[in-house]
C-alpha cells in the first residue's frame, strides 16, 4: 500500500524568513496537496548560539499570511510533537550512540587548537580543502586511533567530545534528485561530520535524518544549497538501517539576484528598493528595519501567485491562479533546474491584477482607510466610485490615495510644462463659458456634462483634444488619469466651478 505523502518545512529562527524560504514552503505546501497529503512545520533550532528571539513567531505570521495551512507544527500539535528541535534533544545521543556500536560513527577529543593545526598543516601541504576525513582522521585524537580504555577513560572523566560519522574513503554515493535526475558524489569529497556537538545537541544532519524519519516524511524539497549534504544523508538512512523508507529528495533552484549573478540576498533588496522578507523584521538587536511584502502593499495571494512562477510553470499561458488552481496545476517535474531571476516587477504587475480584479465596493475600502488621517469625510458610496475609476491606476492599495487625492483637495499647483504648452486664450474662453452653462444642467452626470463641453468647444471653433489636457489639469493638477468627465461627476458642479475659477486666476499668464 503506497504510503501517504508527507512533507516539512524546517526553517531555522536565526531572523526573518527569506523569501527564498518561502518559496520551499509553498512548493512542500502546492505537492503535498496535491498528493492528498500532509504538510508540517519543524523548528529546527538545534544551534542556540544563532536562536533569534521572534524569529519563530515570524515564521509562523509569515506562513500565516501566505496562506500556507499546517497540519502538524508547534502551534498546531500532531502525532509526532514536539516539533521543535531542542526539545526532542534526548532522544538523538540514542541513535548517535547506535551509529558508534555499528562501527559508523566515532567519538573526537580534539582541541579547537588541534584541529586548527591540522587544517595549517594541509594548507601548507596545498591541500586545496582541508578537511576531517577518512586520511586526516588516522592523525587525530579520537576512538579508532586512541586505546580502547583511554577512550573509556577520557568519556568517564567527562572531556568534551564530539561524535563524527566515519564516511568511507572510497564510495561512490548515488543519489536520485526528483528535479535534477542522478546525482552521483565520492565520498573521498565528504569530510567525517559532526553529528553530535559538544554540548550534547545534534547537529543539523544527525537531526534532520532522525527527525525526517520519526516523522514519517516521504518527500523532502528544500533549497539546493543543501544538495552538497544530500549524499551524506543517504549515508546515514542507510547506517541507521532506514534505506528503505528514505524519503525521495528534491533540491529547488536558487533565487538569483535581478542581474543572474550570484543568490539574491537582502542586501540587494536594499539596494534596488524592494523586500526579501514576507513581512516586516525589526532586528531585536541592532533595532534596524527590514521592509515585508505585506507592509508594502502587497497582497497575499499577488505575492504567492509571484512566487510560485520563480522557478515552476504551468506549461500554458495561465499566469494567474488561486491557491486552489495552483494546487490542481502543480508538479515537481516542471520546476527548473537552473536559478531563476528575481523580478521585482513582475511582482507589481501580480499586485496590479488581483486589485484590479476585487469588487470596487471592497478597493474602497482601502480609501476610506486612508481618509481620517487626512482629516477627510468621504461616503461608502463616492469611495466606491473613486476607486472604480482608480483601480486601473494603481499597483498598491496605499496608492488609492496616493493618486486619488485631488477627488478630495483642490489643486493648489499645477504641470507648469502641460500648462505651458496647452493652455491658450481661446481655452480659457471655452472654460469659462463651460463653468457658467454647468448650472443649466438639469441632470448632473458624466454624459451630460460631455455633451456641454462638445457644444461648447464646437461654439468656439475648438476641437476637444486641443483643450482636454488643459481642462484636466485645471481640475486636478496633474496631467493624467482616469475619464476626466467621470472626475467632474464624482467632484460635483460647484467644485468643478471653483477648479475653474481658481485655474482660470493662476494660470492666466499662459493664456496670452
Amino acid at each position: 500500500m503506497a504510503r501517504e505523502v508527507r512533507v516539512r518545512f524546517a526553517p531555522s529562527p536565526t531572523g526573518p524568513l527569506h523569501i527564498g524560504g518561502v518559496r520551499t514552503a509553498l512548493y512542500n505546501y502546492l505537492f503535498a496537496k496535491k498528493m492528498g497529503g500532509k504538510m508540517l512545520l519543524r523548528i529546527e533550532d538545534t544551534d542556540q548560539t544563532r536562536f533569534v528571539p521572534g524569529a519563530e513567531q515570524y515564521i509562523f505570521n509569515s506562513l500565516e499570511w501566505c496562506g500556507i495551512q499546517l497540519d502538524e507544527s508547534p502551534l498546531h500539535g500532531g502525532p509526532h510533537a514536539p516539533y521543535r528541535q531542542s526539545e526532542r534533544k534526548p532522544m538523538y545521543m540514542d541513535y548517535a550512540l547506535q551509529l558508534v556500536n555499528a562501527g559508523h560513527a566515532y567519538y573526537a577529543f580534539d582541541t579547537a587548537e588541534e584541529l586548527e593545526a591540522m587544517r595549517e598543516r594541509l594548507k601548507a601541504a596545498k591541500v586545496a580543502t582541508p578537511q576531517y576525513n577518512a586520511i586526516t582522521r588516522a592523525t587525530m585524537k579520537n576512538s579508532l586511533t586512541l586505546p580502547e580504555d583511554e577512550v573509556k577513560r577520557r568519556l568517564e572523566s567527562g572531556e568534551p567530545y564530539v561524535i563524527r560519522l566515519k564516511v568511507p574513503r572510497k564510495e561512490e554515493i548515488r543519489l536520485k534528485d526528483m528535479i535534477r535526475g542522478w546525482v552521483m558524489v565520492h565520498s573521498s569529497s565528504i569530510d567525517d561530520k559532526v553529528l553530535m556537538k559538544s554540548d550534547g545537541m545534534p547537529t543539523y544532519h544527525l537531526a534532520n535524518i532522525v527527525d525526517d524519519h520519526l516523522m514519517e516524511i516521504t518527500h523532502v524539497i528544500r533549497g539546493e544549497e543543501w544538495l552538497p549534504s544530500a549524499p551524506l544523508h543517504v549515508l546515514l538512512y542507510r547506517y541507521l538501517g532506514w534505506e528503505d523508507t528514505m524519503p525521495e529528495f528534491a533540491h529547488l533552484p536558487l533565487l538569483l539576484k535581478p542581474d543572474g549573478n550570484g543568490k539574491l540576498s537582502k542586501r540587494d533588496g536594499d539596494k534596488l528598493g524592494f523586500p526579501v522578507f514576507p513581512l516586516r523584521w525589526v532586528d531585536p538587536v541592532t533595532g534596524e528595519v527590514s521592509s515585508g511584502y505585506r507592509e508594502s502593499g502587497y497582497l497575499p495571494e499577488a505575492f504567492i501567485n509571484f512566487l510560485a512562477f520563480l522557478g515552476w510553470n504551468p506549461g500554458t499561458q495561465q499566469e494567474l491562479f488561486t491557491m486552489e488552481e495552483l494546487i490542481e496545476a502543480f508538479s515537481i517535474e516542471r520546476i527548473g533546474k537552473s536559478g531563476t531571476r528575481f523580478d521585482i516587477q513582475k511582482a507589481r504587475w501580480y499586485n496590479e491584477q488581483y486589485l484590479r480584479a476585487k469588487p470596487d465596493a471592497e478597493l474602497a475600502q482601502y480609501l476610506l482607510a486612508a481618509l481620517p488621517e487626512q482629516g477627510i469625510d468621504c461616503t461608502p458610496d463616492r469611495a466606491e466610485k473613486i476607486a472604480g475609476l482608480m483601480k486601473e491606476r494603481v499597483t498598491f492599495p496605499q496608492d488609492f490615495w496616493k493618486e486619488a487625492s485631488y477627488f478630495f483637495v483642490a489643486p493648489t499647483q499645477y504641470n507648469e510644462q502641460v500648462a505651458a504648452k496647452k493652455w491658450s486664450a481661446a481655452g480659457a474662453a471655452a472654460f469659462e463659458q463651460f463653468k457658467n452653462e454647468l448650472s443649466t444642467l438639469s441632470d448632473f452626470n458624466a454624459d451630460t456634462v460631455k455633451a456641454l463641453l462638445l457644444q461648447i468647444l464646437e461654439r468656439n471653433g475648438l476641437k476637444i483634444g486641443q483643450v482636454m489636457q488643459a481642462l484636466r489639469i485645471a481640475l486636478t493638477g496633474v496631467e493624467a488619469g482616469p475619464d476626466l468627465m467621470a472626475i467632474i461627476e464624482i467632484i460635483g458642479r460647484q467644485e468643478t466651478e471653483r477648479r475653474i475659477d481658481a485655474a482660470l486666476a493662476k494660470l492666466a499668464q499662459y493664456a496670452a
